[in-house]
C-alpha cells in the first residue's frame, strides 16, 4: 500500500486550455493515506474518472505532481505504479474457470503456485465464489463476471492501492447492498488503500471512510459521511447527500430573520450577524431532519401549504410550499398531517447553515 498525494493537479482534454472552463479537472491537492477507503462522488461528468486514471497512470495531468510515498510517478505506467483497477464492466478472461482468473494476476508475477493457491482461496471465500472456481467464467452471468473482476482487482497482496470505477453498475440491484457490505469487510481485512468512484451516494457512504464530492471538476468538499450530512460546505453537497436533501431557502437577512418569500424564519444570532454583512447571493440551508410540522402557529412556526404526503416505512415525507418555494419535511409515522389544515413549519435553531454563492459562510 501506498500514500498518494496530489500536488496542483489540473487536467485538460484540450492542448492549450486558456481559461478554467477548459479544464475537466480543476487544480486540485488531495491525499491518499495508506490503507485508507476513499471515494470520489459526483454526477456524471465531473471529473471522477478523469482523476482516477490520473492516479493509476492511464492519463498524465496537464499540470501538477503525483506522489507515492514520496515519488514522483509522473509518466510512469500503471505496471511500474503497482495498480490494481476494476473498471465498470467486466474484464476477465471468458475461456478461463473462475479459479484460473483470479490466479493471473498472481502468476503473471511469478508468484509460487502454493501462495497462488492459498490467496485465491482466500478472496473466493471473502467474494462468495467458492463454489464457483472450477466452471468456465464464460457460462456465469454479468453478475458474477463482475465479482470475479473485482477479485481480480484484490487478489495481489502489493499493489499500492486498488481503484474502483463504477464496479457495481452491471450488477443487479438486489445483489449491490451485498456486494457494498463485502468490499468493507475486505477493506477491513485486507487493511488496503481504496479509492471508489460511483454517482451513488449510498455506495459512497456506505464503503468510504473520507467521501470527495466533485463538481464541475472541482472537489468541493471532503469529509467523512458525518461531515458531508452535518456541515455541507456547498449547497449541491446539502442536496446531493441525503434522501431527501437539504432544504435550500433563498432568502434575504433582517433584523434577526430569514426571509423566504416574505415569511420571516427565526434565525441564531450567529447567522443574522454574518448574513448582514454578506454581499452575495444568500440560502439557509436546513435538511427535512431538522423541520417539524405543525397545526399550530406558536413556537415560531412558518406558514405552508401541505402538497404531498408519502408514507416511508417508518416515516412520511411531507412536501410543502413556503410560497412557491419547496420545502421537505421529515416526520415520524404516527405524525397525523392534514393537508386541508392550517400547516406550520417549526426550524431546529441548531441545525441551520448559511450560504453566500452556494459556499457555507463561516459564522462570525
Amino acid at each position: 500500500m501506498a500514500r498518494i498525494d496530489m500536488q496542483g493537479i489540473a487536467h485538460s482534454y484540450i492542448p492549450k486550455p486558456k481559461q478554467e472552463a477548459d479544464y475537466a479537472v480543476k487544480r486540485l491537492d488531495l491525499n491518499w493515506e495508506n490503507g485508507g477507503a476513499y471515494a470520489l462522488l459526483g454526477p456524471s461528468g465531473c471529473g471522477k474518472t478523469t482523476l482516477l486514471n490520473i492516479i493509476s497512470g492511464i492519463l498524465d495531468p496537464s499540470e501538477g505532481e503525483i506522489l507515492f510515498d514520496n515519488k514522483k510517478v509522473n509518466g510512469l505506467h500503471t505496471r511500474e505504479r503497482n495498480i490494481a483497477q476494476v473498471f465498470q464492466f467486466p474484464v476477465i478472461y471468458d475461456t478461463m474457470t473462475v479459479y484460473d482468473n483470479l490466479a493471473f494476476p498472481l502468476r503473471n508475477r511469478k508468484v509460487p503456485e502454493q501462495r497462488v493457491k492459498i490467496r485465491v482461496q482466500e478472496i473466493a471465500e471473502i467474494l462468495d465464489l467458492t463454489s464457483d472456481l472450477g466452471k468456465r467464467a464464460s457460462g456465469l452471468n454479468a453478475d458474477i463476471k463482475q465479482i470475479i473482476s473485482l477479485g481480480r482487482g484484490l487478489v495481489r497482496e502489493d499493489v499500492s492501492a486498488i481503484l474502483f470505477d463504477e464496479p457495481l453498475t452491471v450488477i443487479d440491484p438486489h445483489v449491490k447492498w451485498l456486494i457494498r457490505r463485502q468490499l468493507k469487510q475486505i477493506h477491513e481485512q485486507l487493511d488496503l488503500t481504496m479509492i471508489y468512484v460511483t454517482h451513488d451516494q449510498l455506495e459512497a457512504l456506505t464503503f468510504a471512510d473520507k467521501v470527495n464530492v466533485m463538481l464541475d471538476g472541482a472537489v468541493i468538499q471532503q469529509g467523512t459521511p458525518e461531515d458531508l450530512f452535518e456541515a455541507p460546505a456547498h449547497t449541491y453537497v446539502g442536496f446531493f447527500i441525503g434522501s431527501p436533501g437539504m432544504n435550500i431557502l433563498p432568502c434575504t437577512i433582517e433584523h434577526g430573520h430569514a426571509l423566504v418569500e416574505g415569511q420571516k424564519i427565526k434565525i441564531p444570532a450567529a447567522i443574522s450577524k454574518t448574513g448582514a454583512a454578506a454581499q452575495g447571493s444568500l440560502k439557509l440551508g436546513i435538511r427535512p431532519e431538522f423541520c417539524d410540522i405543525t397545526s399550530s402557529s406558536e413556537n415560531g412556526g412558518v406558514p405552508v401549504r401541505v402538497k404531498k404526503v408519502e408514507s416511508l416505512g417508518n416515516y412520511h415525507i411531507v412536501t410543502a410550499k413556503i410560497g412557491e418555494v419547496i420545502i421537505k419535511v421529515k416526520v415520524p409515522e404516527k405524525a397525523q398531517i392534514n393537508p386541508d389544515s392550517d400547516n406550520h413549519v417549526i426550524f431546529s435553531q441548531d441545525h441551520m447553515i448559511l450560504y453566500e454563492n452556494e459556499k457555507a459562510l463561516n459564522l462570525q
